[in-house]
């Protein structure tokens, strides 16, 4: 329903009298990045000496007889996030993103990740290291077989590769007479040593009742029964992924930042339960669980870590076995305890395929988080308004105290992932956090992007908000309407069941394209119920599920210009049945409902690139925060909040619709005039 009661809301920013020298600040990105052509070569204080560390692992790779070494940036789970202990790459090479490949040869060392981080690592790696502007597995591959001659060796740990990995590596380098060779010991490990972190040990614990959306032993039950139903008839299902395990089992742990998993691995079979974790780890309300249907099929016997190899490749050796693997989180080296003969692998484990869509409870539970995440992120930007004009914010302080606001709302267990508060230029950085290095005071004359996100025991959530408080330019308020009309696109998309969401991704970057911009980063992934806030395999790339009913999914397009400003808006959306005008098919079609609830930036929008559709649709969104949030706000005594929030979620000025409905009846009035009868 369009809205023609509209108000125009008029946004004053007072300074008080208040200067900001930022004379001492970092002015532009080049003074703090290295440069290895100046003599001597320039490093930034955020650089890592890594020279003894590459010349301790040469050594190494002498001794094996090897002329290169790829370095991953995961764990044995194939995790995005890893523990201390696990972060090899970073520990080599001072960059520590989340995604990347590290190569080293005799001669030269390569760092290769995507265009996200190619800032964070010239200033993070110093001179030794090339940085290779590529994450595809395609062009690390041409740059082994330049740097790496025919006839020599490539060396790797087999349990920090997936077998999909492993396969493509092995593609590549097909027919170069050049031999990947899987090394039993890290070679890394040997050179970190004494100083590696010790494995985590902490509480792992057993969620209540509340925050599950079935007990184990249905969830053990539904696997088993799909298990049966498989044309192969798999005897049993291989756990690598860590989500896997803790959303099969209802038990959560702390052994990665953000994520509330645990390192295990799961083997179950159709009559055997084997979960490999150290007993003395489990909580005694986990372990009561696990134990409390022995013995029998849904008994769990719990086995050491260290031991799922040896049990896997014991169960392996059976006769009539076949075993059920995801091949994207399962690494090469379990995978190699595996016949062929007795081996069923494709992409994703079933686990993996129904935590995707959540049952009715989960997707209540996530909606009830992402309320009261709305309410500590309205809470600090109401602070930012009365503060920012005083100069007393930074992107360290924001981020901490947005932090702060989550921990005081029920359930909260912190963050999702390290808070992105990013200020003017940094915020073309798409995923940097600030540090002491780079922190730079919040302006209202500048661009301000956070994204960030709360571990909830019913849910996992994350937002992106960009806001200005000052006079933004018409290219930024363009570049902020591009980028929301892109979000509103694709939210409000009506598409048919079991549509990929790369064929649907376009719509995010629609308005961006008409004009020449882009982003280049991916459109969406999948969240968690208290688990990962990345949770593949859902969201808008090639390799992603389809969509289907249940799943959530991020929404989130965004424009970066490098050197001044950065964009993004982000919202969390659940796959629901669309109302359609024809039920043409037996299936229904589906749209997104959209469970973030934060208004966007009026200050930003230029309401007349909008379409009447688009604002339709911000119109309804608002009117749903009023009515989801509002009453929040009242029951916390939040008074300012709230008038914040009604002020925020006005409708949109009328004025674009009124001058559209006129010229349409102005040019009616001209046919009728020109052509009489028409």
């Amino acid at each position: 329903m369009v809205h023609f009661s509209c108000s125009l809301v008029v946004w004053i920013f007072l300074l008080h009298g208040c200067i900001t020298d930022n004379s001492k600040e970092r002015t532009s990105e080049s003074e703090d990045i290295r440069n290895c052509t100046s003599i001597p070569p320039y490093l930034p204080p955020t650089a890592t000496n890594t020279s003894e560390r590459l010349s301790a692992l040469r050594l190494h790779m002498q001794s094996h007889n090897l002329s290169a070494y790829i370095i991953p940036t995961t764990d044995a789970h194939m995790s995005e996030y890893v523990t201390e202990r696990d972060k090899r790459l970073s520990w080599m090479t001072g960059f520590t993103g989340s995604a990347g490949t590290g190569v080293v040869t005799l001669q030269k060392a390569a760092l290769f990740t995507d265009s996200r981080y190619w800032t964070q690592a010239t200033r993070q790696m110093d001179c030794n290291w090339e940085l290779q502007k590529s994450a595809w597995l395609h062009s690390i591959g041409e740059w082994i077989l330049k740097e790496v001659s025919a006839g020599e060796r490539i060396g790797l740990d087999p349990f920090l590769f997936s077998i999909a990995y492993w396969n493509s590596y092995s593609q590549v380098l097909e027919g170069s007479n050049r031999s990947i060779v899987p090394l039993e010991d890290n070679l890394v490990d040997q050179v970190w040593g004494a100083q590696r972190p010790l494995p985590p040990t902490s509480m792992i614990y057993q969620l209540l009742d509340t925050f599950t959306g079935s007990t184990w032993q249905e969830k053990v039950t539904d696997i088993r029964t799909q298990m049966e139903n498989h044309s192969k008839k798999p005897t049993a299902v291989l756990l690598s992924g860590l989500e896997e395990t803790a959303w099969l089992f209802n038990l959560r742990g702390d052994d990665i930042p953000y994520t509330p998993v645990f390192y295990a691995y799961t083997l179950l079979t159709n009559t055997n339960i084997s979960l490999f974790v150290g007993q003395s780890r489990l909580s005694r309300e986990a372990s009561n669980s696990l134990a409390s249907q022995c013995p029998g099929a849904l008994c769990v016997r719990v086995e050491d870590y260290g031991q799922a190899s040896a049990s896997l490749r014991k169960y392996a050796q059976q006769d009539n076995v076949r075993i059920w693997i995801g091949t994207e989180y399962t690494n090469l080296g379990l995978y190699q305890e595996i016949p062929v003969e007795k081996l069923l692998a494709e992409a994703y484990s079933p686990v993996m395929i129904t935590k995707a869509a959540k049952n009715s409870k989960e997707q209540e539970m996530l909606r009830a988080a992402h309320v009261r995440d709305a309410v500590a992120v309205i809470r600090y930007l109401v602070w930012l308004e009365k503060n920012v004009p005083t100069g007393s914010v930074d992107e360290i302080s924001g981020a901490r105290y947005v932090d702060q606001l989550r921990r005081e709302e029920a359930y909260c267990q912190g963050p999702s992932f390290e808070t992105i508060s990013a200020s003017g230029l940094n915020a073309a950085l798409a995923h940097y956090s600030p540090s002491n290095a780079t922190s730079r005071k919040l302006s209202v004359d500048e661009m301000y992007l956070l994204d960030s996100g709360g571990q909830y025991f019913d849910g996992t959530t994350d937002i992106t908000r960009t806001v200005h408080w000052g006079e933004p330019t018409d290219f930024q308020k363009e570049a902020y309407t591009r980028v929301l009309m892109g979000n509103i696109d694709l939210s409000r998309l009506i598409f048919p069941p079991q549509t990929s969401g790369r064929v649907v991704e376009a719509l995010a970057r629609r308005a961006l394209w008409e004009a020449g911009l882009n982003y280049g980063h991916g459109t969406g992934h999948g969240i968690g119920n208290f688990l990962s806030v990345h949770e593949w395999p859902v969201g808008f790339q090639t390799n992603n599920l389809p969509l289907r009913e249940g799943m959530f999914t991020s929404i989130e397009p965004g424009y970066y210009k490098d050197g001044e400003f950065g964009i993004r808006l982000e919202d969390v959306a659940l796959v629901v049945k669309a109302k359609t005008k024809y039920g043409v098919t037996e299936e229904p079609y589906l749209t997104f409902e959209t469970v973030s609830l934060v208004p966007y930036d009026r200050n930003l929008i230029d309401v007349n690139l909008l379409s009447q559709e688009q604002i339709q649709y911000i119109n309804r969104y608002y009117e749903a925060i009023r009515q989801r949030i509002g009453p929040e706000l009242q029951r916390h005594n939040l008074d300012e909040e709230y008038l914040w929030l009604q002020k925020n979620t006005q409708p949109l000025s009328c004025t674009f619709l009124l001058t559209a409905s006129l010229s349409t009846l102005a040019i009616s009035s001209l046919a009728s005039t020109v052509l009489p009868g028409a």
